[in-house]
């Protein structure tokens, strides 16, 4: 069982910047973070293989997030930096983490393929 708390949303301007942080209570294969913005589905933001030390990102981010991951007092730390953000970057963020050590290629983003889910942290960004 793997826990996960997020912090570090909150209300920017557009072209502002936040830094979320994701502490894990213990170690998957695969983390990352999601969003969900009211009325849609949630979508995969970036994700982090840990294992390999390799990182995907959804199109609408990349070049703006990056995604990254550091051990901090035994805790599994997982941080999104978002620069350039934009209204519709405005969403619930979750940090998610693998109970696997396998997802198949393509499958990264895909919300089904992560068992532990922290409980969110808002982020708006205004005009």
């Amino acid at each position: 069982q793997v826990q996960l708390v997020e912090s570090g949303g909150g209300s920017v301007q557009a072209g502002g910047s936040l830094r979320l942080s994701c502490a894990a209570s213990g170690y998957s294969y695969f983390m990352g973070w999601f969003r969900q913005a009211p009325g849609k589905e949630r979508e995969g933001v970036a994700v982090f293989y840990i294992a390999g030390g390799r990182t995907l990102y959804a199109d609408s981010v990349k070049g703006r997030f990056t995604i990254s991951q550091d051990n901090v007092k035994l805790k599994n730390m997982l941080y999104l930096e978002m620069n350039s953000l934009k209204p519709e970057d405005t969403a619930m963020y979750y940090c998610a983490a693998s109970g696997t050590s396998r997802i198949a290629g393509g499958r990264w983003m895909d919300e089904h393929e992560y068992t532990y889910w922290g409980q969110g942290t808002q982020v708006t960004v205004s005009s």
